[in-house]
């Protein structure tokens, strides 16, 4: 049987990361082994990145929320209290929504958050 060389398939690897490093400064987007070290780092970063985005909109929509409770004197933790109370299931991301689209609608809520505090 006839012996296999690995050329081919080697290029093809070293192809696909040099495509992935295309736009890289310098040497990194144009050696392979500078390439491929850049490559698995922003893989990295990209991973994580994604696990971080989840952790800031959180953030983002709480930091929103509490900036209409405040326009209604309230603070957030009484308003999502009153509101579990009251059994009201918004999510935060939409109470962020209204919170900047819609202050008619959530001016209503903290109405509805006071009255079920007491």
């Amino acid at each position: 049987m006839a012996r296999v060389k690995g050329a081919m398939m080697t290029r093809k690897r070293r192809n696909k990361t040099l495509k992935l490093a295309k736009g890289y400064w310098g040497a990194k987007s144009k050696h392979f082994k500078m390439a491929n070290e850049q490559v698995m780092k922003s893989l990295r970063y990209a991973y994580v990145g994604r696990r971080l985005k989840k952790r800031d909109f959180r953030s983002l929509w709480i930091t929103r929320i509490s900036a209409g409770c405040k326009m209604n004197g309230m603070n957030y933790s009484t308003f999502m209290n009153g509101l579990k109370k009251a059994n009201v299931a918004i999510n935060r991301k939409m109470l962020a929504e209204l919170a900047l689209n819609d202050q008619a609608a959530f001016t209503q809520l903290t109405e509805l958050a006071k009255k079920a505090l007491g």
